[in-house]
């Protein structure tokens, strides 16, 4: 198995923006399922939208793929407005949706040749499925694919006109490590070409891995916003322990907040690396052990499950 890409994390900020997104409203009759959502994605770089079910993230990027305007707010693709300005942007905007619905009975040659059509200057079909492994599975019919395979087929679709923007609703759902990692690294080719990325994700791994910056989404706002370090930042670090029977336990630091105490100890602070070290020099002057010691920054994962369990 190849490693995955590692992205930088830095972003290319000098050209304008690809994709602003300022104030985005739309709502449903009288459910508003997404309210004030603002954020801006430049060339060369990939943003993460997150949030649980229900949260707004697909509703957003209907608006971004020029399938629905918004209730209020302004979108713009590469300057234009992808509702209004559709054939200016349409050739340059490269769409993975949860679900794409291709003929069953065409092959997958059949299936691509036939997108390639309606494109001004796609890749040739060969070399679109070569890009995510499907050239073993040219001739077979699409009804007959996994879901794995599907899957990689919409990608291969998505990317076929070359996009400035590539817009990729829950990418690797349905898809074996290998295959992720696969699609992983075609995010990262795109990017490294100076495309613009949007992708929605149920794998705080994937974002972690490729995003660039994230905005995480509840009930229609953005909560949080950020590179994965300034969001995992906005929780608190972790520091357990446990001690022998009849040891005397540590003092409690100011910048310390206590899960659990006794013999297995667990701490919560926003200072791990003074209040980690004081820990350690006083286990140090007392010759007392702290075994299982775990000392963790907050993560990702951590500041996500707060936003979706916060009432």
């Amino acid at each position: 198995m190849q490693p995955a890409p590692t992205r930088s994390g830095t972003g290319a900020t000098a050209a304008p923006p690809a994709v602003e997104v300022a104030d985005l409203r739309r709502a449903y009759g009288d459910f508003e399922a997404v309210r004030g959502v603002s954020f801006e994605v430049h060339p060369g770089e990939v943003f993460a939208l997150l949030g649980v079910n229900g949260a707004g993230k697909t509703s957003a990027l209907e608006v971004l793929e020029g399938l629905a305007r918004p209730s209020g707010g302004t979108v713009r693709v590469l300057g234009a407005d992808p509702v209004a300005d559709r054939a200016r942007v349409r050739p340059h905007l490269g769409v993975l949706l949860q679900s794409s619905g291709l003929p069953g009975d065409l092959t997958v040659a059949e299936v691509v040749r036939a997108w390639a059509g309606t494109l001004t200057a796609p890749r040739e079909p060969a070399e679109a499925l070569a890009q995510v492994g499907l050239t073993g599975r040219a001739d077979v019919r699409v009804r007959s694919l996994s879901g794995g395979e599907r899957r990689r087929l919409d990608l291969a679709m998505a990317l076929l006109g070359r996009p400035r923007v590539v817009v990729l609703d829950e990418p690797t759902t349905g898809l074996d490590p290998e295959s992720r990692r696969q699609v992983w690294r075609l995010v990262a080719g795109l990017v490294d070409d100076g495309a613009a990325v949007v992708l929605t994700t149920h794998h705080l791994e994937e974002a972690e891995e490729l995003a660039d910056r994230i905005a995480v989404l509840k009930a229609g706002r953005v909560v949080l916003a950020g590179t994965q370090e300034e969001i995992a930042e906005t929780q608190p670090a972790t520091i357990r322990f446990t001690l022998d029977p009849g040891t005397p336990a540590p003092p409690v630091p100011d910048a310390v907040e206590v899960v659990e105490a006794g013999p297995r100890v667990d701490w919560r602070t926003r200072s791990l690396q003074p209040v980690l070290a004081e820990l350690l020099a006083w286990a140090a002057r007392h010759g007392v052990v702290l075994r299982a010691l775990q000392a963790r920054a907050a993560s990702l994962e951590q500041a996500f499950l707060a936003v979706a369990d916060a009432d």
